[in-house]
């Protein structure tokens, strides 16, 4: 079997070749380094293709940009990939105010060429697509929440968000909104054409290899932080915000099981759930706990269309794919980072700040 996985030097898109190799899948990655482009030296990339290519033999590399439309048509109809999961992205909530064109031609119009390729060459393959909770905007703002002492929570009862939140009708950053875009297209392809495609609204994806940056990457870069005294900075609502946590290396395994058991156009949330749930001021406790003493300052202001509390309810995705566990907790995803910037000494280049 062959697999096609698009942002294969990404934290999702890496792991996924991984585990596919490692249950013996031919793996065809593509990734040409934009998050160096995005995000300057500490977004690069290469050297997760150099450990992939030497380290991961049934693994084939290509720089291919998924804007390229007849480059992705080519890649396609050569390969013909059993499996298809697409992860890349411009990903920043915030950089996407900035390079508006590039933002959405990667996102949507890049998610579009590889569904009609798709289509056209291999239109029986399971499709999965990395979407993202920030498709909701800010109306998970508009739940009543509770304040607690060290979060915010649903003041319903509610164990989370699930699929049936609108889309529609409220503020979502431009990233959002190029999201949105790709998020309705492939739902589209899936019950127009009948393809089996998988759409996955990640929370906070996360793992040792995320290339955290100030823009990208919160639990990474606030890990990483603490482990090297840099200055964090947190914006708004007292630092009670909330997300809820998932490995990279769960987040392969869902894609696994859609393998298994497609459906056409589904859409799924995707997170860590309540149990791996916490806010800065509770990643800042556990990080103490740890022997890491955040060095931080606070703005009242908060970043436009931020959350204040977003949980992945997960109780469609467990119904539809019952072989699935989460086998990261919390505290498992934050040792296995703090390991990783305690042995790799990445000087961050600037002040973080909250981003999802």
């Amino acid at each position: 079997m062959k697999a096609l996985i698009t942002g294969s030097a990404g934290l999702i898109g890496s792991a996924v070749v991984r585990n596919l190799a490692s249950e013996g899948w031919r793996v065809v990655g593509i990734d040409n380094n934009m998050r160096r482009e995005f995000f300057g030296a500490a977004g690069d990339t290469s050297g997760t293709v150099a450990d992939l290519v030497a380290g991961v033999p049934s693994y084939s590399h290509f720089d291919t940009d998924i804007r390229d439309r007849a480059s992705v048509r080519e890649l396609m109809k050569r390969e013909r990939p059993d499996f298809i999961v697409h992860t890349a992205a411009q990903p920043s909530h915030d950089k996407a105010a900035t390079i508006p064109y590039d933002d959405f031609d990667v996102n949507a119009g890049g998610t579009l060429n590889l569904l009609v390729a798709a289509r056209d060459f291999c239109k029986e393959s399971p499709f999965c697509f990395t979407s993202t909770n920030k498709v909701y905007g800010d109306r998970p703002n508009r739940l009543p929440l509770r304040e607690l002492d060290k979060r915010y929570d649903y003041a319903d009862g509610r164990d989370g968000i699930d699929e049936s939140l609108s889309i529609d009708q409220c503020l979502h950053s431009l990233f959002g909104a190029s999201k949105v875009a790709a998020d309705v297209l492939c739902q589209e392809f899936g019950r127009y054409f009948q393809m089996p495609v998988g759409i996955f609204r990640g929370g906070c994806l996360t793992g040792p290899q995320h290339a955290a940056v100030q823009l990208h990457g919160y639990l990474a870069y606030i890990v990483m932080c603490a482990v090297q005294g840099t200055p964090y900075t947190i914006f708004g609502y007292k630092g009670k915000q909330v997300r809820d946590q998932i490995h990279a290396a769960d987040v392969a395994a869902v894609c696994l099981e859609f393998f298994k058991s497609p459906r056409c156009g589904e859409v799924y949330n995707l997170g860590g759930g309540r149990a791996n749930s916490l806010s800065i001021l509770e990643t800042i406790d556990l990080l103490a706990a740890l022997g890491y003493k955040l060095q931080y300052t606070y703005r009242e202001e908060n970043r436009i269309g931020d959350h204040i509390c977003y949980i992945s309810d997960l109780t469609k995705l467990r119904s539809h794919f019952p072989n699935f566990r989460l086998s990261y907790s919390i505290e498992r995803i934050l040792e296995e980072i703090v390991r990783r910037y305690r042995e790799d000494r990445v000087t961050p280049r600037a002040p973080a700040i909250l981003n999802t």
